[in-house]
């Protein structure tokens, strides 16, 4: 079974729907962004590195998850991904079509990318996620786009509970 991304601006509820895919049994795999973010602050670093070097970390951890999960029996959600981390990377080194095409090939997940609407209601700011409601949006929109431009479909998940929301992506993979 393919990989599974789930998407959004930060402070969507990506993390908790993971744990609540975990929780019914299933591979869930982790944001590489707050981890490097969580190791900097611990060593007394700047939160975040430039933003060259830090898209390709996130992009090197992503890859390696990725790679790691290949063998995995069923669906594997994962909480951004290689893709996403290949958007950041080429937002600060644009990539040719050619190069792009063929990460995409080697790096491929599931056509139908869930994306966790920006959502103030339960939006929150801790030591990894230090920006503004308003960055939540705008990194919601800039997913949103580099998705469609990479060729997935996206299917918005309703703003429900947690089990609900794990529900509707089950629902919704298995009617694909």
């Amino acid at each position: 079974m393919p990989s599974v991304i789930i998407t959004g601006g930060p402070g969507a509820g990506k993390t908790t729907l993971l744990r609540e895919l975990a929780s019914l049994g299933y591979a869930t795999v982790g944001e590489s962004a707050r981890a490097v973010i969580s190791e900097r602050l611990a060593v007394g670093l700047s939160p975040r590195p430039e933003p060259r070097e830090f898209a390709q970390e996130i992009l090197r951890r992503d890859v390696r998850k990725y790679e790691r999960s290949a063998d995995v029996a069923g669906w594997v959600f994962f909480d951004r991904g290689v893709i996403e981390a290949l958007g950041m990377v080429n937002e600060v080194e644009p990539m040719a079509e050619a190069e792009l095409n063929a990460w995409l090939r080697a790096y491929a997940v599931h056509p139908l990318v869930f994306v966790l609407p920006p959502w103030p209601e339960i939006y929150t700011t801790d030591t990894e996620r230090d920006h503004d409601f308003a960055h939540s949006v705008a990194v919601h929109g800039s997913v949103c786009k580099w998705y469609v431009k990479c060729g997935y479909t996206l299917n918005e998940v309703p703003r429900l509970s947690v089990a609900e929301r794990a529900q509707h992506l089950l629902r919704t993979l298995s009617a694909a």
